[in-house]
């Protein structure tokens, strides 16, 4: 469990590192998009327990039944993620039809006074 959690904040570090230092814009959103999988994945990984079963009543079973409402919470941050995944790229559509290259140093320095 302790090398999946590394993993998955190695995930983390690397999508806000990628989103901190790279140029282009297309990959800063790519970078975000491997932070919001990999605070997707530390969900899971926390909320996953063994000896659980699906929230099916049949009659005679008495178990531990599973909580179906992290599902239900994880399934609606990757539909919200992709969402503003899509979002920002427009956005960068619409940018770079103003600017011929999409490095946000160089839209800083047209922009800047």
């Amino acid at each position: 469990m302790v090398i999946l959690e590394a993993g998955v904040f190695a995930t983390i570090l690397v999508g806000f590192l990628g989103t901190l230092f790279k140029g282009n814009l297309i990959m800063k959103i790519m970078a975000m998009d491997v932070m919001s999988t990999g605070v997707i994945a530390y969900y899971v990984v926390v909320a996953a327990k063994g000896g659980v079963f699906t929230p099916i009543w049949l009659p005679g079973r008495a178990v531990a039944y599973a909580d179906p409402v992290p599902q239900a919470v994880i399934l609606t941050a990757i539909v919200i993620g992709l969402s503003i995944q899509a979002l920002m790229l427009v956005g960068v559509m619409k940018l770079s039809r103003y600017y011929p290259t999409l490095a946000v140093r160089d839209i800083e320095l047209k922009n800047s006074p």
